[in-house]
């Protein structure tokens, strides 16, 4: 059970001050690519002669490429440099997106189909580049189902900063304290806090988690739990 701590769609949208919207992360929410990132980080700095253990993958998982990169080869890394290594990186992922595939985590199709068919506004906020979200939504086929999609690219600080979920809120036209932001890890959902928004933690990537309700699953959610954070 949860645990609580106290596009295209045909139907006629609501007035932006009574629009409703969820923000989903995308890894580690929408789909475990936790794998198929490591993989090619793996191959993409053995070729600079280094090797990333798991451990320090997933300490920094979900941080920006260029903060990665840096923390790993100095703070006067050229940028030039980070866009080489990060692009080989993004390439070898999307790659293994394509050729082995990837199937949505338990809950996901049952929430994009149930808050679209009650009105919600949904979006991708996400730190990935465009190209990663294009690869996973066409690879599991749920697309349709998002309003707006906000990617790294369009972002020029990353979570805990709020920017990406701000940008994706003005995207769907509601206002912040009408956006249920649905995230992984704790830098994600300390953003949604900044932003004034209510979050909904999965503990698929951190085991601890300090927000408004924490699952291990999406099909732990009760049906009326994003209408419940807004009612709040």
């Amino acid at each position: 059970m949860a645990r609580e701590r106290s596009s295209n769609d045909a139907t006629p949208i609501p007035p932006a001050d009574a629009r409703r919207a969820v923000l989903w992360d995308m890894d580690g929410v929408l789909v475990d690519s936790a794998d198929y990132h490591y993989a090619a980080w793996r191959e993409a700095l053995a070729r600079e002669r280094y090797d990333i253990s798991y451990e320090a993958f997933r300490a920094t998982f979900g941080q920006r490429n260029d903060t990665i990169l840096r923390g790993i080869f100095g703070p006067d890394l050229p940028d030039a440099e980070v866009d080489r290594i990060a692009n080989l990186k993004e390439a070898l992922y999307r790659q293994f997106v394509r050729e082995r595939g990837i199937a949505p985590l338990p809950g996901v199709l049952r929430w994009l189909q149930a808050l679209r068919a009650a009105g919600w506004r949904q979006a991708v906020a996400s730190a990935a580049p465009r190209a990663n979200i294009d690869a996973i939504l066409a690879t599991i086929g749920i697309g349709h189902y998002f309003d707006a999609i906000t990617s790294g690219e369009d972002v020029t600080r990353g979570k805990p900063d709020p920017q990406v979920y701000l940008i994706s809120a003005q995207r769907v036209g509601a206002p912040p304290a009408h956006c249920v932001v649905v995230e992984d890890a704790p830098a994600g959902l300390e953003g949604a806090r900044r932003a004034g928004m209510r979050c909904i933690g999965v503990t698929s990537t951190h085991d601890h988690l300090d927000t408004d309700i924490v699952i291990a699953s999406l099909d732990e959610l009760d049906d009326d739990a994003f209408d419940r954070l807004i009612l709040r």
